[in-house]
């Protein structure tokens, strides 16, 4: 029984290495891949960017001007209010537009790209209430006074308000350095918190919802909120000591792109939530989007599972 054991051990170990070498020149196909496109097009996009920037960069210098001016000696106001409602307004008005589909299945066009079909068609107004009551919290009890504590935290290396705006260069270098932080972070602290230690008392709250929606993307226990929501995304403009501008700019996009992975809808030309639904679905399973992980068969089985509902759903209505 021992060698046979061994010999299976002997005869997975090859296969094994077999299938992590097959995984890695996957991965460095798509990434040089990407690397190539993206040296093709970086000159030719940036020179445009950098000519729209150039052009309106006299409107927003002077615009920012009078901000500075009306909120002078009280740039601290100015902060909190750019720092914390412009992403509020872009997270609510993104939201507030996929609630709509969440609540009447309408408009059809894009309902019809609903990941789990069936499910939360239409969601349930009472959970919903207590998850946005849930959500409203987290932003004003928790958020509001860790973006007070950001702005006295930057005051310490300069000034977060002061009167010249990042120029465009430097605010690409910002955006892929934050990213950078941020993807880590949070890789890590959402996989801590699916540790038993912390998953039951913590995180499960936020997978209350097997079929996310865009609005619970900051459904979660104070803890997380903290830890995985708000740490990973404010690390990278303490560490650059970044202009409010930079971090308006990167708060509004965190929060779009949060709630685009949690919409549960597949939409035209936006990125697929599919990963991170299937990790709702899936509580226990961990699912990372990097080529290499073998759970994308998992996630493409959902996808099977997603079209033959749509197709038997459509034939239903047929006969």
């Amino acid at each position: 029984m021992k060698g046979e054991a061994g010999s299976k051990l002997h005869d997975e170990k090859p296969k094994q290495e077999g299938h992590i070498w097959g995984s890695m020149r996957k991965t460095a196909f798509i990434l040089g891949s990407g690397l190539l496109l993206l040296v093709a097009f970086w000159n030719s996009v940036t020179w445009h960017l950098q000519r729209f920037w150039g052009a309106s960069g006299h409107f927003w210098q002077a615009e920012w001007e009078r901000l500075l001016s009306t909120f002078e000696g009280k740039e601290w106001i100015l902060f909190i209010i750019a720092a914390t409602q412009v992403p509020s307004l872009c997270f609510w008005g993104l939201n507030g537009l996929l609630l709509v589909v969440d609540t009447t299945g309408k408009p059809n066009f894009i309902a019809r790209y609903r990941i789990q079909v069936g499910k939360n068609e239409p969601v349930d107004p009472v959970k919903l209430r207590q998850s946005i009551r849930t959500v409203l919290f987290n932003q004003f009890m928790i958020s509001l006074p860790i973006v007070v504590f950001l702005y006295l935290l930057l005051k310490l290396w300069g000034d977060p308000c002061r009167r010249e705006l990042p120029t465009f260069h430097w605010f690409l270098l910002e955006l892929a350095i934050f990213t950078l932080i941020e993807e880590v972070m949070f890789y890590y602290s959402h996989r801590l918190l699916h540790h038993p230690a912390f998953y039951k008392k913590i995180h499960k709250k936020h997978h209350e919802w097997t079929a996310p929606i865009g609005v619970i993307s900051l459904y979660a226990h104070p803890v997380e909120h903290v830890v995985s929501n708000m740490l990973p995304v404010i690390v990278g403009p303490i560490v650059m000591g970044s202009h409010l501008s930079s971090i308006t700019m990167w708060f509004s996009l965190a929060l779009v792109v949060t709630s685009i992975s949690h919409c549960g809808y597949h939409l035209p030309f936006l990125p697929s939530p599919e990963f991170h639904d299937y990790h709702h679905l899936k509580s226990n399973v961990y699912v990372h989007k990097n080529p290499a992980c073998s759970s994308r068969g998992a996630v493409h089985s959902l996808k099977a599972s997603r079209l033959s509902q749509v197709w038997s759903v459509k034939l239903h209505q047929n006969q």
